[in-house]
């Protein structure tokens, strides 16, 4: 009995491992995106098809700098936070601003 426990917590754990690279992997950064849109739209020959890229990647490129200034508020908490002595509401914003940097790539 305790080796099917072991063996299905492993395959839990394996599955959910799993989900997390593929929505990680499926997750492409918001420039990246862009760029991608970007690219397809001064490719394509039509003017729908131009439109329709370039309203995508402006959409990715908003959302990256919403991600922008979001890290760059969290740095100057981490900075102030810092500056008045305060360890852990500084690492805190500094981790905030590390998701959020991330997420703009």
């Amino acid at each position: 009995m305790k080796l099917t426990n072991i063996k299905y917590a492993g395959l839990c754990a394996g599955i959910a491992l799993t989900l997390c690279s593929v929505s990680a992997y499926a997750a492409e950064s918001h420039m990246a995106q862009s760029l991608k849109h970007a690219e397809a739209a001064s490719k394509a020959t039509d003017a729908k098809a131009i439109t329709e890229h370039a309203e995508t990647a402006k959409s990715h490129v908003t959302i990256a700098e919403d991600h922008l200034k979001a890290g760059a508020t969290s740095l100057d908490a981490a900075i102030e936070h810092g500056k008045q002595g305060h360890a852990d509401l500084a690492k805190k914003s500094a981790e905030e601003a590390v998701t959020h940097l991330k997420a703009a790539q």
